[in-house]
């Protein structure tokens, strides 16, 4: 199928499931809805429906900057609401003077549960709170079984969307060129290090792209990709914007500050 050639091998199998719903929606007039979808699943999800004018597609994460999304797939006469995403929004409260929370250990504990990823939105930790965005019919099972973080008893409650922690996240972007979109070259662009310590850092397994490590510096990077670089931080493929006229590939990244 011609639309494969567009995404990469492992993405064939959430291409399959996006046409196998919108399928579904076309046939049955009932819309449905996705797990959470990373920034790059939610841009295949949006290339591949396009323009349809038979169908809406809407994404929401719980607040206006959310990372992870649910998707929503519908006829096109039909509104969507935020309550039709079906999420919940715990938080927990744990003691700062005595202990540090991170992201880590907050993600590290919901995987410790055998959850998967797909399950859960963002996760926001912020100084002496936290809050859990996930599917609404996760959030009793959580609220029952999460009951210490880093050996620190913490205590679950469902709050509102209006509630919402806001993250200071401050991503700072960046035009500029690059020889190639392979993994090693993109990551000396973005963090400014060489491409032999890029490279190191790859076969070390220090570097995730999507939340998945990929450990082979010929990988290439496409636009929604997200990266983090262990003791680096974070970054993202804003867009690839094409070719210069020496045959430079333009793009625009942005790393969170």
């Amino acid at each position: 199928m011609d639309l494969y050639q567009h995404f990469r091998p492992e993405e064939q199998p959430f291409i399959d499931q996006v046409i196998d719903w919108r399928h579904q929606v076309e046939r049955q007039y009932i819309p449905v809805i996705s797990d959470f979808l990373n920034p790059r699943e939610q841009l295949i999800f949006q290339s591949i429906i396009g323009q349809e004018d038979n169908l809406t597609l809407s994404f929401y994460g719980g607040y206006e900057r959310a990372e992870r999304k649910r998707a929503i797939l519908a006829p096109f006469y039909e509104t969507i609401e935020h309550e039709d995403y079906k999420l919940s929004i715990l938080q927990g409260t744990y003691a700062s003077k005595f202990v540090s929370l991170s992201h880590r250990d907050l993600l590290g504990t919901m995987m410790s549960l055998g959850l998967q990823r797909k399950k859960l939105g963002d996760l926001i930790v912020l100084d002496g709170e936290f809050q859990i965005i996930c599917d609404q019919d996760l959030a009793l099972y959580l609220k029952m079984n999460v009951e210490k973080i880093k050996n620190t008893r913490i205590n679950l409650t469902e709050v509102d969307e209006h509630t919402v922690l806001n993250p200071d996240h401050h991503w700072q972007e960046k035009e500029g060129t690059v020889s190639s979109t392979r993994l090693d070259v993109m990551i000396k662009e973005i963090y400014q290090i060489s491409r032999q310590k890029a490279q190191t850092f790859i076969e070390k397994e220090a570097v995730k792209v999507n939340h998945r490590i990929v450990n082979h510096s010929s990988y290439h990077l496409q636009s929604g990709d997200l990266i983090s670089l262990k003791s680096y931080g974070r970054s993202k493929v804003v867009a690839i914007l094409g070719e210069t006229r020496k045959s430079k590939i333009r793009i625009k990244t942005a790393k969170l500050k």
